[in-house]
């Protein structure tokens, strides 16, 4: 290499720049993420209202060559996409959020006599001593409720407060969210032309051979994502099923709504149903204890079902990889990356076991 002006001046430029981008890495990263943000929301909307979008596309005069219907295609298909997520998001919190304040409401005015009768009792076994009992009896639970309440309710309006004061992070939020929704759109509607574009680029600066293997991968790793969101939603809709069914069986309250809910919370790979489950056990505490707990013990089963055979059956069946292969995924990556990991190792693994297997099929061993 001839080290002439221009050379040492590009290296020098170039050491600065690697230098810079090392010790303010995080400030920089932080800078461009949140540059970036509209359109990486943007695009995760987009693929995933995608499917819906597709599926509807199907069914609208997918024959019909006429004009009008060939336009109108696209965005009619969008917009109902948009609108059932939409409705299934507010049938959700439609179902659960009122009765779930009506619950606690119900708790706070039927908590200081069970505290009271539970003192009772201790006292009829005498298993803690007559002091405690008289100085737990001699307090208004009452009056001590109400005046959590008021903390409590005082704490969210503090809260409400800072969150109020915070107006240009809470703009710059409904910003980004209003951006992020108009690169959604931009890309449904014109993601034929933006898919020519980006391969019109790709081969035009790469080699053919190199153009083609990443085509290939790219292809898979949409097909494995596709398949496991269409095989993760189908999951969550029997675990709904299932759980509806066998509260409707053991005549627990909230059957419909708590079957809601665990479908809903399901969408998070394995873990997703205790937080339903979570919910749905504290409000059928408000009505009866006992069937709180027959709630549990049949979750938990239900749980170990949905665990160890229908999840990775349903979605191993859906991305085309054995099921123990998702199993091992979602225990990798929710170990190493938590949630966010459950909801990528398994569409990631389903990739590269298929082009591990495509591979071996190209290249049979002697």
């Amino acid at each position: 290499m001839k080290f002439d002006v221009k050379t040492c001046v590009r290296l020098g430029l170039t050491a600065l720049v690697t230098y810079l981008l090392i010790s303010y890495w995080d400030k920089v990263s932080v800078t461009i993420i949140s540059a970036l943000a509209p359109i990486i929301i943007g695009f995760i909307i987009a693929y995933l209202v995608n499917i819906i979008m597709c599926a509807y596309e199907k069914f609208y005069f997918p024959k019909s060559k006429k004009k009008f219907a060939k336009k109108s295609r696209r965005a009619v298909c969008m917009i109902l996409a948009f609108l059932t997520v939409f409705a299934v998001i507010a049938l959700v919190v439609g179902l659960v959020v009122p009765e779930f304040i009506s619950c606690i409401q119900v708790l706070i005015e039927k908590l200081p006599k069970a505290i009271t009768k539970l003192i009772g009792r201790l006292n009829e076994i005498e298993f803690i001593s007559d002091d405690v009992i008289s100085a737990l009896s001699s307090i208004n639970w009452q009056e001590r409720i109400a005046q959590l309440a008021g903390i409590a309710t005082t704490g969210v309006t503090n809260i409400v407060g800072v969150i109020i004061s915070s107006v240009t992070a809470v703009f710059s939020g409904i910003v980004t969210g209003f951006l992020s929704l108009i690169f959604a759109i931009y890309f449904l509607l014109g993601k034929n032309k933006l898919l020519r574009q980006v391969c019109k680029v790709t081969r035009h600066y790469l080699s053919e051979k190199l153009y083609g293997k990443l085509k290939y991968i790219f292809k898979i790793l949409n097909d494995s994502f596709h398949r496991y969101i269409v095989g993760q939603c189908i999951e969550a809709v029997i675990l709904g099923v299932l759980c509806t069914i066998g509260m409707l069986i053991l005549g627990l309250p909230y059957a419909t709504m708590i079957g809601a809910l665990i479908a809903f919370t399901a969408l998070i790979p394995i873990v997703g149903a205790f937080l339903g489950a979570s919910v749905g056990a504290f409000m059928i505490l408000t009505e009866d204890p006992v069937k709180a707990l027959i709630f549990i013990i049949y979750i938990l089963v239900l749980q170990q079902l949905e665990g160890n055979l229908i999840y990775p059956k349903v979605v191993g069946s859906s991305i085309g990889i054995p099921a123990i292969w998702v199993l091992a995924a979602v225990t990798i990556g929710g170990g190493v990356f938590g949630v966010g990991g459950m909801l990528l190792f398994v569409p990631l693994t389903a990739a590269i076991f298929r082009i591990i297997r495509d591979d071996l099929k190209a290249k049979p061993s002697p």
